[in-house]
């Protein structure tokens, strides 16, 4: 007895079974189809992404080896074209690299290059820094020490990620433009940053000893 009452409800399973499925094939086709083209669909970008950064690599690596060949007008041109094609990773670093290359030919326009990634939130904050850095250092030598210090004050500040090197360029800055004061206070922001690398504090060793020398400290 138990074995018939087990076959009718298989029996009566089978039926609702059939049933959902001549309701709802349709859509259960449907839904596993598009299952398998958004799989398809996504692992075709991931191939697709890979390949386009495989593109850029290879893109920078060219535009490298032209600049460790001195040819920094076919390098700025070959990595402005990566910063105009290739993916996000590679652009930011084209365009630092681009401006590295201008800087060899044409110093204006490459802080004018520098600017603009540096006034571009896009990049993040720490390559922001770098560019005003770089920017900076093409300048320590012509600009004026307020022209400097609006550039590169607000980056010497604590938890800044280049405010060594601002710090040293202000600091240089200040004393080719006759400012001592000035430049102890950044030689002073150097000594008692726990942090500051070696090379950098040797440096403000020298240019307090300049000052020094010059009877003015």
């Amino acid at each position: 007895m138990a074995d018939i009452f087990h076959e009718v409800d298989e029996e009566v399973r089978r039926e609702r079974l059939q049933k959902l499925w001549e309701r709802y094939s349709i859509h259960i086709v449907a839904l596993a189809v598009l299952i398998v083209v958004g799989v398809g669909g996504w692992r075709g970008y991931q191939w697709w992404e890979a390949k386009k950064a495989a593109a850029a690599g290879a893109a920078f690596e060219a535009a490298a080896t032209l600049s460790d060949q001195g040819k920094h007008t076919e390098a700025e041109a070959a990595f402005a074209k990566v910063a105009a094609q290739a993916p996000s990773g590679y652009r930011a670093l084209a365009r630092l690299r681009a401006a590295a290359e201008l800087a060899a030919t044409d110093p204006k326009q490459a802080v004018k290059a520098y600017d603009d990634l540096a006034a571009d939130p896009s990049l993040g904050q720490t390559m922001q820094d770098l560019a005003a850095v770089r920017a900076g250092m093409l300048l320590v030598d012509t600009a004026s020490l307020d022209e400097m210090r609006r550039r590169l004050d607000s980056l010497t500040q604590s938890g800044r990620a280049f405010r060594h090197t601002a710090r040293e360029l202000l600091a240089l800055s200040a004393w080719r433009n006759h400012d001592v004061a000035t430049a102890k206070h950044y030689l002073d922001m150097i000594n008692t940053d726990a942090e500051t690398p070696p090379g950098t504090r040797t440096r403000a060793d020298v240019l307090s000893a300049l000052i020094a020398g010059t009877g003015k400290g």
